[in-house]
């Protein structure tokens, strides 16, 4: 086992905001029915407070998930070196301002009018609490460590992990 760091308030953040802007995508998943819903979707920007943003539909699955249960998970993953999971609670918008902040051109696939498409919302998740994985040294010095490990029969753990708090 790896070391054990928890991390809160304004580490917790730099943490979010690291490895959601490394990976980008995350399983979004919301609640129906006591049963988890998840689909692709790529964080636009985690801010200062650990607030993570999406543009989205508003006739989407996902969006009437969120009016029925605000309740959400953010499940990201790369490779074998970087994991990270939070909870949080979603709230919708149609916020014109915020919408030209996190317009990106690669959004145009979705909402082909742009920025003054009819269909385009904007999710807020509030962060909670969450938990993240990863190593300490990055992924070259993960795979040299697994690598010994396999030859000398020894533990090599690179890794580093700990709760996300507010």
């Amino acid at each position: 086992m790896g070391d054990v760091k928890d991390l809160s308030n304004s580490e917790a953040v730099d943490k979010i905001r690291e490895l959601a802007g490394d990976i980008k995508t995350c399983m979004f998943c919301t609640y129906k029915d006591n049963k988890m819903e998840a689909r692709p979707m790529s964080s636009q920007k985690v801010d200062e407070e650990g607030n993570v943003w999406f543009l989205s539909d508003k006739n989407s699955s996902k969006n009437k998930a969120i009016h029925a249960n605000g309740n959400v998970d953010l499940l990201y993953a790369e490779g074998t070196d970087k994991f990270m999971m939070l909870h949080g609670v979603a709230t919708i918008s149609a916020d014109k301002e915020k919408i030209k902040e996190l317009w990106n051109p690669i959004a145009k696939i979705w909402f082909t009018e742009g920025v003054d498409d009819p269909a385009i919302s904007v999710i807020k998740v509030a962060f909670k609490d969450g938990y993240y994985w990863n190593t300490k040294h990055g992924k070259m010095v993960e795979m040299a460590k697994m690598a010994a490990a396999l030859v000398t029969g020894t533990t090599m753990d690179d890794g580093i992990e700990g709760a996300l708090n507010k």
